[in-house]
């Protein structure tokens, strides 16, 4: 039975195409997904962790704490003598400017590193900087600035000195280095000179941001990390984490401390797999039932039930070895194409393909063993009847028969616990309770689509009435077999749904996520008047207004002082609609009588002092550090303006509040910025607010998606693939049926086009199904991952959807071609005798 085996994947070959396609196509989209979540891991550490992704350990203190210790020259040292390190690199910043006038530019300044595999960037051009007064400088900012090798650079610190003065010196331009991804800098100019440079313009009492560490060979990682931790336990708030860990708590903290990005990309594996299930099951289990005869006369001849088993085993075997090679090969070389291509754009060349052996051992094993699963069911049917009995055109598992009543209870049930199981994972925002409700939900829908999915074909169906006989037929025969009917449309229902819930995820998952950034950063830009002669007026918005890419701006005078746990802050008033003009947030409502305060704010109320009297107003706290405290301009009326400047008193300047045109990328951010300031005649750090750097964010989630997305091609084979593939068999189970037709007087032109109809109806039909389904699932999946830190609401994309439907009608048209036209070219005669 071996040698029977191996003859029929030899010589039926073709017949093993169909099944070897999905079983590619399948693993190719499980290992792509898992490529992805690996990739996307690696993709962040070259841009959130892009500062320490060649560090193996980072030893850091938590910067939001005031408790927490200081890293300081005793620390490092403390580090470097710990054994099993090799190198340290304790990184320091400072903050500076250069240039004069409005051409000044704020910058920041960090330490090169005595252990040069720590270094964050490349070096481009010359060498790092040796001395003090040596300095090397980022690709972009010696474009845009007109500096090489030599150049004299003189800065100024950003911060005066406990003695009050700014220190000054020159720098000669010795390196030009990468840009730098992270999107806390991009859009910063990255200055790099030797510590003792750092140190004459930071702030003593800040120290290391991070020390990070150089393993020496042969050194366990965990043993350093334990000595490490134990070096400093006596230090609060001070982490020793892997670079990974670093990122990891990096992006959470992005994501109000939820790692969801892993979650969906999670997910979406588990989505995965159930697909390649359901496809290859459908898929080989229709082909192996149309061998039922043959099998049957192979046990007529003397072959037991257990040699056809295992030749079907065989079979099925050799099938899902070669298919889930190919099928991981073509992930990895789709997966390398999609970041090659990201790396050629500016903005997303931190796009880095990292193949973990997980993803390539995951997808071989699941592809062959479901490849052998999906082979078990219909070859123990086949040799579960006699020879003689099987030989005999077999019944259809219909609704009545007993097979048909126990598949439809257990569909139902199913359908039940899932639907149950994805409302509880909804409602408490639990993707790991709502996931297996959203595959269990399917399946049912799959196991009962007999009760459904023919009553819809034949609701649908009158359509093609007046086609004629063609279109009669076609709707007849759609649903004369519930059973196939229900198997055809399985395949593409399967496809469809996944692509659309994909769709519909990924513009929720868009349009949730930016939301999330729109309460982080409420204003896009903010021009400062502090160190003006004169402050803004409305004379100077309406200059920027006209500036091209801002879409709003608006005056937002001072209107008094408030004093909170915090310390003092300066209020500024505006007009709800002038508020609702430049604040991205919708969630914030300006009115009378509140006062909006950032993040971080304890106070219940807040007392806002004025030139002729106070007022207490109620705190409603946004999620932005960054938003200065405001109330409305009628309520800074009854302040009766700013109070009297003292010697210890700052008071606050007039600022412009803007909102920029959607799509801006970081170089365009960078021009508008050096725009505005020209047109209101500040220096450049004047012009500052939330847009580049929500900008550079959007961009890391861009480009997550956009790999996400390059799947949705993937998913649109498998569905063409899988309703091709039963179209093909069901078409070529009837060809004695499409004979007779024939020989009563259909013509060949009538038959392909009976044989079209029926095929664009059930797909028409399945692809509805589908896009409801898609739609439904995608949206509840984010509400169940996103719902617990994010406003969700559902975000279809219609174009898409519409060119869905369109594709999947097209792949049914498509489908039903090849075989029509091979029962039309069938002589009625030869087909009645075919067997």
């Amino acid at each position: 039975m071996l040698q029977v085996a191996l003859a029929q994947v030899r010589l039926n070959a073709r017949r093993f195409i169909a099944v070897s396609l999905a079983v590619l196509i399948a693993v190719g989209f499980l290992t792509a997904t898992l490529i992805i979540n690996s990739s996307s891991k690696a993709s962040l550490t070259q841009s959130v962790g892009e500062a320490y992704r060649n560090a193996d350990l980072l030893v850091t203190s938590d910067m939001y704490s005031a408790d927490s210790a200081v890293l300081d020259e005793d620390t490092a040292a403390l580090v470097r003598d710990t054994p099993g390190v090799d190198g340290v690199y304790a990184a320091r910043q400072a903050y500076v400017t250069f240039g004069e006038g409005r051409d000044n530019v704020f910058a920041q300044l960090a330490n090169t590193s005595d252990h040069a595999d720590l270094f964050p960037v490349e070096v481009l051009q010359g060498t790092l900087p040796a001395a003090d007064n040596e300095i090397a400088v980022d690709k972009q900012t010696a474009e845009l600035h007109e500096l090489s090798e030599g150049s004299v650079l003189p800065l100024t610190s950003f911060i005066a000195d406990p003695t009050g003065e700014q220190q000054t010196a020159e720098f000669t331009v010795t390196a030009l280095v990468s840009d730098s991804n992270d999107p806390q800098a991009m859009g910063t100019p990255q200055l790099y000179s030797t510590s003792a440079a750092v140190d004459r313009f930071a702030e003593p009492e800040t120290g290391f941001r991070s020390i990070q560490v150089a393993l020496a060979d042969g050194a366990a990682l965990e043993n350093v990390r334990a000595a490490l931790q134990e070096d400093v336990s006596g230090m609060a708030g001070v982490s020793v984490r892997t670079a990974q860990e670093q990122t990891d708590e990096m992006v959470a903290s992005m994501t109000g401390g939820n790692d969801i990005l892993t979650t969906i990309l999670l997910a979406f594996a588990a989505v995965a797999l159930l697909v390649c299930a359901l496809v290859v099951s459908n898929t080989f289990s229709v082909l192996v039932a149309q061998r039922t005869r043959e099998l049957a006369l192979l046990r007529c001849i003397g072959a037991a039930r257990s040699q056809i088993r295992r030749a079907v085993i065989v079979e099925a075997l050799v099938v899902g070895i070669v298919a889930s090679i190919a099928g991981v090969l073509a992930a990895v070389a789709l997966m390398g194409g999609i970041i090659a291509y990201l790396k050629t754009i500016p903005e997303s060349g931190f796009a880095t393909l990292a193949v973990s052996p997980l993803a390539v051992i995951v997808g071989l094993v699941v592809g062959v063993a479901m490849t052998v699963l999906a082979a078990l069911v219909p070859a123990r049917a086949a040799t579960a009847v006699a020879p003689l009995a099987a030989l005999r055109p077999a019944d259809d598992v219909r609704a009545g028969t007993k097979r048909g009543r126990v598949r439809l209870s257990i569909g139902m049930v199913l359908l039940a616990v899932g639907a149950a199981l994805l409302a509880v994972g909804t409602a408490t925002n639990n993707l790991l309770v709502a996931l297996p409700g959203g595959m269990l939900s399917f399946i049912g829908v799959l196991m009962c689509a007999t009760l459904f999915v023919p009553s819809l074909v034949r609701t649908v169906g009158r359509i093609a009435a007046p086609l004629g006989v063609p279109g009669k037929l076609a709707a007849l025969n759609a649903v004369r077999n519930p059973q196939r009917t229900s198997a055809t449309s399985s395949a593409l229902l399967i496809g469809v749904t996944l692509v659309t819930m994909m769709m519909t995820g990924a513009a929720t998952v868009r349009t949730s996520l930016d939301g999330v950034l729109a309460a982080g950063y409420p204003v896009d830009v903010s021009i400062s008047g502090a160190g003006n002669e004169s402050p803004f007026t409305s004379a100077d918005a309406d200059a920027a207004r006209a500036v091209e890419g801002v879409r709003e701006a608006v005056l937002v005078p001072s209107a008094g002082m408030a004093e909170t746990e915090n310390g003092p802050y300066g209020v500024y008033a505006l007009t709800p609609e002038d508020a609702a003009k430049v604040v991205r947030d919708s969630a914030l409502k300006l009115d009378d009588g509140i006062i909006l305060m950032p993040k971080g704010t304890a106070d219940k109320t807040v007392t806002v002092q004025g030139a002729s009297g106070s007022v207490e107003l109620k705190v409603v706290v946004s999620e932005s550090q960054a938003l200065q405290p405001l109330i409305t301009a009628r309520t800074a009326e009854t302040l009766g303006g700013l109070p009297a400047a003292t010697a210890d008193t700052y008071i606050p300047q007039p600022e412009l509040w803007l909102s920029v045109v959607d799509g801006l990328n970081t170089n365009e951010l960078m021009d508008l910025r050096t725009d505005l300031a020209a047109a209101v005649d500040v220096e450049d750090y004047a012009v500052s607010g939330s847009a580049i750097e929500r900008g550079a964010y959007e961009q890391v989630i861009d480009v997550l998606l956009l790999v996400v997305t390059g799947l949705l091609g993937v998913a649109v084979v498998i569905a063409l693939v899988g309703v091709a593939n039963t179209l093909s068999l069901s078409v070529l189970e009837r060809t004695r049926e499409s004979s007779l037709l024939r020989a009563l007087g259909l013509t060949r032109g009538q038959l392909r086009g009976m044989l079209a109809l029926e095929a664009v109806l059930i797909a028409g039909v399945a692809a509805l199904m589908g896009s409801v389904l898609g739609s439904l699932y995608g949206w509840l999946g984010v509400e169940s991952a996103l719902g617990a830190f994010a406003a969700v609401a559902p975000s279809l994309p219609w174009l898409q959807l519409t060119a869905v439907l369109a594709v999947a009608i097209l792949a049914g048209l498509g489908a039903s071609v090849l075989p029509a036209r091979r029962a039309a070219r069938l002589s009625p005669v030869a087909g009645l005798a075919a067997d």
